[in-house]
C-alpha cells in the first residue's frame, strides 16, 4: 500500500479480513482460471450508487457463466461491513463472486461460490482525461462478450500500453474494426447534434453509467444513437467522452494512438487507422450537458 493511500477494506464469505491476510484457497477457480464475475460501484457519502442495476447486471453475468443467481442478502452483509469500518465521502466498492474451489483445470468443483467485497476511499476522478487507441481487439462474438468477468488480463495489457502513451484509458476496436469500448469504460462521440455510442452487438459491456446516460439524455430531448461505428469516427467527432461507474461522464480532451503490436505468436497487429488529436482543454457543450444531467439526476436518486 503506497504512503498516504487509504487502506482497502476487505470482507470474504462473512468475515472482515486484513488486506494482507490470506482469505481464499489457492484452488479457488477465480484464481486458477479467472472463473468469476464482479461489479464496481461508486460510493458517495457512504451510499452505493445504482446498486440495484449493478446487482441486475451481475445476475446476467452469473447466468452467462452458468453460475447460481446472486445472493443479494449475502452481498449486502459484506457491503455493510466494509462501509461501516469508517466514513467514506467518496470511494470505490467492488464485489466479486467466483465459482469457488475447483480442480486445476476448466472443470468446476461442487463446494459452492466464493463471495468477496472490497472498498477503498479515493478522491473523485477528474472530469477530463486522455485516451489512447490500442491495436488489440475485443471479440464481439466470444463466450464472455457482454459479461463482466474477472478474466481481465486483456484489459491490463491494453491499459498499460495506454499509460505508456501518456493516457489514462485505452479504447479498443472489435474484430470487425469498429469502435467498441475502453478497458473499464464505454465511449460516446458527438457528431453535430447527435450523440452516438457503440451498440451492444458491437461487443461492449452494457455499462450501468452508459445506460443511465442514454436514458437521461433522451429524457432531455438529446438524440442518442446506438450503432456500429467505424474507428474513424474518432477522427471526425466534435466531442468524445467516456463513462464508467466511478468516472461518471468524463470528457476526452486528447486521443493518442499506441501503434502496432506483435502477439506472442508473432502475429503483427496494425493499429486502427486513427490519428492522434486534441479535442481542446475543456469539455465541449454536449459533454458538459451530459455531465450536468448525470450529476443532477444521480443526486436526486441514489438507486435509479
Amino acid at each position: 500500500m503506497g504512503a498516504g493511500m487509504p487502506q482497502v477494506r476487505v470482507w470474504v464469505d462473512g468475515h472482515l479480513v486484513r488486506p494482507d491476510e490470506p482469505a481464499l484457497t489457492p484452488l479457488d477457480h477465480g484464481i486458477t482460471v479467472g472463473d468469476g464475475v464482479f461489479e464496481t460501484a461508486k460510493v458517495v457519502d457512504g451510499q452505493v450508487f445504482a446498486l440495484s442495476r449493478h446487482h441486475d447486471r451481475m445476475d446476467r453475468s452469473l447466468a452467462g457463466l452458468g453460475l447460481a443467481p446472486l445472493d443479494r442478502d449475502r452481498v449486502q452483509e459484506g457491503i455493510e461491513a466494509v462501509l461501516a469500518m469508517a466514513p467514506m465521502p467518496f470511494g470505490r466498492l467492488r464485489w466479486t463472486v467466483t465459482a469457488g474451489p475447483g480442480p486445476l483445470g476448466s472443470d468446476r468443483g461442487t463446494e459452492g461460490t466464493t463471495y468477496l467485497v472490497t472498498a477503498q476511499e479515493q478522491e473523485p476522478p477528474p472530469r477530463t482525461t486522455a485516451v489512447a487507441v490500442v491495436p488489440w481487439a475485443r471479440n464481439e462474438k466470444g463466450a464472455l462478450t457482454g459479461l463482466k468477468t474477472t478474466s481481465y488480463a486483456d484489459n491490463v495489457v491494453a491499459l498499460a500500453a495506454a499509460k505508456r502513451a501518456g493516457a489514462a484509458e485505452a479504447l479498443l476496436p472489435n474484430t470487425a474494426g469498429e469502435l467498441c469500448e475502453g478497458t473499464g469504460s464505454n465511449v460516446f462521440v458527438v457528431l453535430g447534434d447527435v450523440v452516438m455510442t457503440p451498440a451492444l452487438t458491437a461487443g461492449p459491456l452494457a455499462g450501468v453509467t452508459r445506460d443511465l446516460t442514454i436514458e437521461w439524455l433522451r429524457d432531455e430531448g438529446v438524440e442518442v444513437v446506438e450503432g456500429h461505428l467505424p474507428m474513424a469516427v474518432l477522427d471526425e467527432a466534435d466531442e468524445v467522452w467516456i463513462t464508467s461507474s466511478v468516472r461518471d461522464v468524463c470528457a476526452v480532451t486528447r486521443i493518442e494512438v499506441t501503434g502496432p503490436a506483435t502477439t506472442a505468436t508473432g502475429l503483427e497487429l496494425a493499429a486502427p487507422v486513427v490519428m492522434p488529436r486534441s479535442l481542446g482543454e475543456e469539455a465541449g457543450p454536449t459533454t458538459r450537458l451530459a455531465q450536468e444531467v448525470f450529476a443532477r439526476r444521480a443526486a436526486a436518486d441514489v438507486d435509479p
